[in-house]
């Protein structure tokens, strides 16, 4: 069954509110809207500006899958869209219309869409649709079993040290699966300057922590190390986003954290909040405002 609603002047037909996409948690279409809908003061100024790839579950997390980059030609016509250059694309397009999420309607339109999981890349478009340099820089913690969170955690707090003292303002949050991310805002540069930069902070904990790091994807060096994954700031990639649901089945989300909680988990306890956890934790505000812009930006060091 359908039903019209209005969202902020806009008017949506939402579809299957009771369909539950999270079996394991019971969580339905419509909770994932209202997750979605509540959550929207913190996450729109983050997807303002980043051409958004979506991964969609039609029959819910255990269900088959999509990524989706070309925007739906059903979308509303007041979806904003940017066509931007597609290379290496494996559907032989050239160009692609990607989705701008800057408004509540737009992101509600994607979560009646089952979009649970929203990726976004470290670089923004401008509002005549000009690409910009990459505006922030990632670090992608990814453990190998044994290794936990816990692990992660640890690279997190040693990776802090080192961009503090190149004069960044990091800030980090759970990849609401295995592990974790540690983001740092920077001047408008260059993608290949900020991935080359990451890969050589990847490269110094590896050295300094030859026991617990690792900066090569190469899976048989993996287990029981953490992957400082610093590939995310090739322009091409996308990182799931700050506040964005996981299809995972506790319903868990990719969750800003304190550098207290980083620490705490680096001394053994747990980090993971599903999406009711964030919801409460939304009214102490936003974790990642230093990634949003305002002010001075840093550059990166020589």
């Amino acid at each position: 069954m359908n039903v019209a609603v209005e969202v902020e002047g806009r008017t949506l037909k939402l579809s299957n509110l009771d369909k539950v996409l999270y079996p394991e948690v019971g969580l339905t279409k419509g909770e994932v809207i209202a997750y979605y809908t509540g959550i929207a003061p913190l996450l729109l100024p983050h997807l303002a500006g980043r051409p958004l790839t979506v991964k969609r579950y039609p029959n819910g997390v255990d269900g088959m899958f999509f990524f989706e980059k070309n925007a739906s030609r059903s979308r509303p016509d007041w979806v904003r869209t940017a066509r931007l250059p597609a290379p290496g694309s494996t559907k032989n397009r050239d160009e692609i219309d990607y989705v701008i999420v800057e408004e509540l309607a737009s992101l509600v339109w994607l979560a009646n869409l089952a979009a649970l999981e929203l990726h976004t890349p470290q670089w923004r478009v401008g509002p005549r649709d000009g690409v910009h340099g990459a505006d922030q820089l990632v670090l992608d913690l990814d453990p190998g079993a044994p290794a936990t969170v816990v692990e992660c955690a640890q690279v997190a707090l040693a990776l802090r040290d080192l961009l503090v003292a190149d004069g960044l303002e990091p800030v980090a949050k759970t990849s609401g699966s295995k592990g974790m991310q540690v983001y740092a805002a920077v001047a408008d540069t260059p993608a290949e300057r900020t991935s080359a930069y990451a890969h050589e902070l990847a490269r110094r904990l590896e050295e300094d922590r030859p026991e617990l790091v690792v900066s090569r994807m190469t899976k048989s060096l993996r287990p029981g190390k953490v992957l400082v994954d610093w590939s995310q700031n090739n322009a091409a990639k996308t990182t799931v986003s700050v506040y964005s649901l996981r299809a995972r089945p506790a319903a868990t989300v990719s969750a800003p954290v304190t550098w207290d909680e980083v620490a705490t988990t680096a001394g053994g306890s747990p980090l993971s909040f599903t999406q009711a956890e964030v919801l409460e934790r939304a009214g102490d505000g936003d974790l990642f405002a230093p990634l949003l812009h305002g002010g001075t930006r840093p550059g990166l060091p020589a």
